[in-house]
């Protein structure tokens, strides 16, 4: 599919307007009703979104668990004031190394079918670096009685140090509690990679299928396709030093520190990043650099990019999904490329984006169209004011595309939370 360009774009939209202004002329149809056409094919400047849960009610490993109702229950919270240049939307992640390729291809038409049926504005997330359990052809190196074993997978994973000697069998996350989960991967691993392009690619030609079969009143309802998911290393899959030694024993004796993004690079735990900094030919020996790492993640979404772009996304509507832990850290900076916008995580700054320096760097260097809050969550003090308050201060730059709140299972039952976004609807709908 020929990847289409700014240019392109705009002449065609230039053509479609001519067009319609010699039909007016020549008498073929009703002043009003052209005028209706146009009205309704202009996209909505903005969107707030809500995150559905995976494996909550929608489950990628269940296509019809994907239904109608829960498209409607959003839009329907939010019914009344739904109208205006900022419109309430849908997004959801499809984890495509977690499930068979055929069961995630069910599961993203359902979704994509479901969102135009019911007209919901829609951002579909792509992660391939948090799940990957469907992929032990690629992680298993040390256990013969599972799938996939073969010793030379090493390399698909982290090491804790430059010789595959090193490599970790397991890795821990905390999203809201700490758990176990599977080696960090080496994003630079070819083996690793590949696959992700592939899927990548794939992927996007299914949501540009759909999205060019839209008629062109319903063109505005693909918001976007978000690539990573808070991508880094070390972070959202750590590991405790000599954490292969726990792998056999009870989970209740694993240590429970945690990160302290205060401790260096490292974050107080084991140093990852070797397997990869070594792969993308940055250094073989001494100590791992920040840029090391900023450098070797920037690589990796660059070339999901290109496999999304390849497949026909224009650039004003592919995100990137970057995060930082500490203040002004230069990982923000990976999020930035030439082929796509950026994107972040926001908790910390959710109330006010504007006092996040290493975005405001960040947006600063990129002359993408717009970026966005693929994660958004405000968690401060105060009501339905404080909800409003954030969120205008995020969609308060033009340029902020849409923010993803995580998650409506979490907020569905908080007035406060939902009371703030339709004030910020109805504001919306005031404006000049």
């Amino acid at each position: 599919m020929p990847q289409r360009t700014n240019s392109e774009g705009i002449q065609m939209r230039f053509e479609a307007v001519m067009n319609t202004a010699r039909l007016i002329l020549m008498g073929l149809f009703i002043g009003p009703m052209i005028a209706c056409a146009i009205a309704d094919s202009s996209p909505p400047m903005q969107y707030i979104l809500l995150n559905r849960a995976p494996g909550v009610r929608w489950n990628q490993n269940r296509p019809d668990s994907i239904d109608a109702d829960g498209f409607e229950e959003i839009k329907n919270a939010f019914d009344a004031e739904n109208s205006g240049p900022i419109r309430i939307g849908v997004s959801f992640i499809f984890s495509y190394l977690a499930s068979p390729p055929q069961t995630v291809e069910a599961s993203l038409k359902q979704c994509l079918a479901l969102a135009a049926q019911t007209e919901t504005p829609i951002v579909i997330q792509l992660d391939g670096e948090n799940w990957w359990q469907a992929r032990s052809d690629l992680w298993n190196w040390w256990d013969p009685d599972r799938p996939g074993f073969n010793p030379a997978n090493r390399s698909n994973v982290e090491w804790t140090s430059w010789s595959q000697a090193d490599a970790v069998k397991i890795c821990w996350r905390n999203w809201g509690r700490q758990i176990r989960v599977l080696p960090q991967p080496n994003l630079m691993s070819p083996a690793y990679l590949q696959t992700c392009r592939e899927d990548t690619r794939r992927i996007s030609s299914l949501v540009m299928d759909w999205f060019d079969k839209l008629p062109p009143s319903k063109k505005h309802l693909f918001v976007g396709l978000k690539l990573g998911h808070e991508s880094s290393i070390g972070v959202n899959a750590w590991h405790y030093p000599m954490g292969n030694s726990f792998l056999t024993e009870p989970v209740a004796d694993d240590p429970q520190a945690g990160l302290d993004h205060d401790k260096g690079l490292s974050r107080g735990v084991a140093q990852l990043g070797y397997a990869a900094v070594r792969t993308a030919g940055l250094r073989s020996q001494g100590r791992i650099a920040e840029d090391d790492i900023v450098e070797v993640v920037r690589r990796y979404l660059l070339a999901l990019c290109r496999e999304a772009r390849s497949a026909g996304l224009p650039r004003e509507r592919l995100f990137t999904h970057g995060a930082g832990w500490k203040d002004g850290e230069k990982l923000y900076d990976a999020a930035v490329n030439d082929l796509s916008c950026p994107g972040w995580s926001f908790y910390k700054y959710a109330h006010d984006p504007r006092q996040d320096a290493a975005v405001q760097r960040n947006l600063e260097r990129s002359d993408a169209l717009y970026w966005a809050a693929p994660e958004w969550l405000y968690m401060g003090p105060g009501g339905a004011e404080a909800w409003q308050n954030a969120l205008q201060n995020t969609l308060g730059d033009t340029r902020c595309r849409y923010v993803c709140i995580f998650n409506w299972e979490g907020i569905e039952k908080n007035q406060q939370a939902l009371d703030g976004i339709r004030r910020v609807l109805l504001a919306g709908k005031e404006r000049p």
